[in-house]
């Protein structure tokens, strides 16, 4: 059980950074952080490896690099639906 909220709490954390190295921001705000951390951490782990750092299960550097990307798509895919 407590495994499951260090993973929440470190995909929230990867997902303000990802937010921040992109200067975008999710929809649903810490909801949008966490789920973007998670889908980033799983994106990056897949496509980079589990290289680096971890914590909470996840390598931090690739778990960044996919919640950047994902960040960057989803925050693009909003603007382009608002305009």
């Amino acid at each position: 059980m407590l495994h499951w909220l260090w993973v929440l709490i470190i995909g929230a954390l990867i997902g303000v950074i990802a937010g921040a190295l992109t200067s975008r921001d999710l929809p649903a705000g810490w909801i949008g952080n966490i789920v973007g951390g998670l889908v980033g951490a799983w994106l990056g782990q897949s496509l980079f490896g589990s290289w680096g750092p971890q914590l909470a299960g996840m390598a931090l550097i690739p778990s960044i690099i996919g919640s950047v990307i994902v960040v960057f798509v989803v925050s693009l895919l909003f603007t382009r639906r608002k305009s």
